[in-house]
Formats: C-alpha cells, sequence, structure tokens
C-alpha cells in the first residue's frame, strides 16, 4: 500500500516533534513535502530532515499531487485561511490547535471541510493518548457519580522574545489562544460544555500572559481553567470530582513524560495506568485511521467550534 502522504504548511518547530519523528517510525506514512512562507527556508528544513521536496510557496504545496493530507503548523492566525484553501484544494488537513482565533473562523473552516467532503482534525495530541480515552471512559461509565467539580491548568514558562509567535498579538499569540485550548479542551471532553461564570487576564507585551476562568458545567458543577506563560513552574493538572469519587491526572498533556493518574473511590485510590505511545504517535495512528479506514474524528468540527466559543466567552468575560 501507498504510504499516508502527508505536506508541512510551514516548517515550523512543533511539525518536528509533532509529525517527522512518530512518522519516521512508520513505513505507512511519508512526509512528502514542506513549505514556508521563505522558499529559502523550506528549502533548508527540507535537508536538515529528510523531506523530499521543498514547495516555492504554501499554494505550491497545496498543488502538488504527491500529498493525501496537509499539516498546518502556521501561526493560529493564518489556520483559518490555509485550512480553508487545503481543503478547496481537495486536500483533508491535520490542523494544529487552536483551531482559530475564533469560534466564526472555526466555522467557516468546518463549512469548509463539510462542502468539499473531506476530513478535518485538530492537532489536539493529548486527546488521543491511552490516558485521555481511559479518563473518558471512567466518566462514561458513571464510577464517580455526578461530576461536582472540574478543574484543570496548563502552566508553562515561555520566555519573551519579540520573534516568539506565542508573544505576537498579530499572530494570534497570548495564553489562552496556545496553552488555554487544552485544559478548555479537557474539560469539555470530560464534563461537559460549560458557561463562563467570570474571567481574569494578566496582559503583558501585548498579549494575555496569564489568564483564569470560573465555570459552571450542566446542572451547576463548579470548575475553573488556567493557564500562564509566566509561571514559575510546569503544571498540567485535570482533576474531575464526583459524587462517589475523584480522578487526577498530572501532566494530561504529554503522559509520555511522566504522569500520575490516581482514582480514588470512598477510601480506596488505584493508579491507573499511563503507559502507551506517545501523544504524537496516538494522533498520527488516529489519522491513519481516519484517512484509511474512515474513522469518525475525534476531534474537529462541531468540538472544535465549541472550544472556540468557549475561549471566545473567557476574553470577553475579562
Amino acid at each position: 500500500m501507498t504510504p499516508l502522504r502527508i505536506g508541512l504548511l510551514a516548517a515550523s518547530k512543533i511539525a518536528v516533534g509533532a509529525v517527522l519523528a512518530p512518522a519516521s517510525e512508520r513505513d505507512d506514512v511519508a512526509v512528502t513535502a514542506v513549505a514556508a512562507r521563505d522558499p529559502a527556508r523550506a528549502r533548508a528544513y527540507a535537508a536538515t530532515h529528510g523531506i523530499p521536496a521543498a514547495a516555492e510557496s504554501y499554494d505550491a504545496l497545496l498543488a502538488r499531487d504527491d500529498i493525501d493530507v496537509v499539516y498546518i503548523g502556521n501561526p493560529i492566525a493564518g489556520h483559518a485561511e490555509w485550512t480553508i484553501k487545503a481543503l478547496q484544494a481537495g486536500k483533508p488537513v491535520l490542523c494544529e490547535k487552536a483551531f482559530a482565533l475564533n469560534a466564526g473562523e472555526g466555522r467557516a473552516m468546518v463549512a469548509a471541510a463539510e462542502a468539499a467532503g473531506l476530513p478535518l482534525l485538530e492537532a489536539f495530541h493529548y486527546r488521543f493518548h491511552n490516558v485521555m480515552r481511559r479518563a473518558e471512559a471512567i466518566v462514561a461509565s458513571g464510577e464517580l457519580g455526578p461530576i461536582v467539580r472540574a478543574d484543570a491548568t496548563f502552566d508553562a514558562a515561555i520566555a519573551y522574545d519579540s520573534d516568539e509567535i506565542r508573544w505576537r498579538a498579530d499572530q494570534g499569540g497570548g495564553a489562552l489562544g496556545d496553552l488555554g485550548s487544552y485544559p478548555s479542551h479537557a474539560l469539555r471532553t470530560l464534563a461537559g460544555e460549560a458557561r463562563v461564570v467570570s474571567a481574569a487576564i494578566e496582559m503583558r507585551e501585548g498579549v494575555d500572559a496569564t489568564t483564569s476562568a470560573e465555570l459552571a458545567f450542566a446542572g451547576g458543577a463548579p470548575g475553573s481553567l488556567r493557564c500562564s506563560m509566566v509561571a514559575e513552574r510546569f503544571d498540567a493538572t485535570l482533576s474531575l470530582e464526583g459524587e462517589r469519587g475523584r480522578m487526577s491526572i498530572r501532566n494530561y498533556l504529554a503522559p509520555q513524560a511522566g504522569c500520575s493518574f490516581r482514582v480514588t473511590i470512598g477510601e480506596a485510590m488505584r493508579q491507573e495506568p499511563v503507559d502507551g505511545p506517545s501523544t504524537y504517535a496516538a494522533q498520527l495512528e488516529h489519522l491513519v485511521q481516519v484517512m484509511r479506514n474512515g474513522a469518525t474524528p475525534l476531534t474537529g468540527g462541531r468540538d472544535a467550534i465549541a472550544n472556540l466559543a468557549l475561549m471566545d466567552a473567557i476574553r470577553q468575560a475579562a
């Protein structure tokens, strides 16, 4: 069988771990081309990472006939434009999170995918790992009982640099759009849709450096979300409390880098397994299953729009 051929739209740092590394471990996936805003950068990137072809532009990449799916890895501000162009060019898309700048852009992207009849997935790599799959199964089983509280955090220090896209407002930078999309998505996946009760934003260098929000889930269960690019230490914690038990995951974001997954029911506490392929390997496997076997995407579509809508509401409340 011909390998699933991926084209990289942007010579990005994230694509190295998100796509190139897991693809190199498979014989049924191949990264065949890359494009950058600067053709010379694309050629250098291709040479460094052993990619066969460097397209002269994003448009040239989308016109290639040796690409089955496009990975959108450019800054958030360009996600909507190039996702829609890729879909209109007949190419399925795996788009990095955050999906877009706002829910309006997300709706336009999903509409383009539906019009083209093509898959459009959001690259929430954590979502495909065994840990998150198991957490979802535990909640669905009712073992915890009705959820009475849900909290999630993602703090990671990102040093200020005028060229760092997460510190550039014009490129969709800021803590919420990058880091905060994870706790927002994780809470929605496990506890359901939420409304914003209150929110606070600390601005630095023209972007939100720290954002926090108090939430209310179905039935009125309270919850919270926090993300910060100026935190003193890394923290990616997800916890749900039910009427009968509690679940806590430390580093739900990338369990392969170390994770603690505890479930407590009454007085009995157990450690859930955290092994399995990396989040990025699991994401690539899911993409293969969607493309080759017609699996239903776990991300994208209404889920992506709803996640953007929650982040929009947090910004508005703040």
